[in-house]
């Protein structure tokens, strides 16, 4: 796989670290309980499709990118400066 870093240019994925999926999750107050931490910790969605990932390139410029993958193929949808995006 080969990522497009907007500042470098096309490099292989193994310059790249995965940092998780780009998405907010609801974190639970300290004192909800077992039950809603193990959910928080542990279960994610695991949709089929696109899905929006953070990524640093570490053995490059160092920046974070914001890349949309399909999960199933792999295929690189886009990728964006993370600083760059609007929330």
């Amino acid at each position: 796989m080969r990522l497009q870093c907007p500042i470098c240019g096309e490099r292989d994925r193994r310059e790249f670290y995965y940092q998780g999926a780009a998405v907010m999750l609801d974190r639970p107050a300290p004192d909800a309980g077992e039950a809603a931490w193990d959910d928080y910790l542990h279960l994610r969605e695991n949709p089929a499709g696109d899905l929006e990932e953070l990524w640093s390139h570490d053995a490059g410029c160092g920046a974070w990118l914001k890349v949309t993958r399909h999960v199933s193929s792999h295929e690189i949808k886009g990728v964006v400066l993370a600083k760059e995006v609007k929330r």
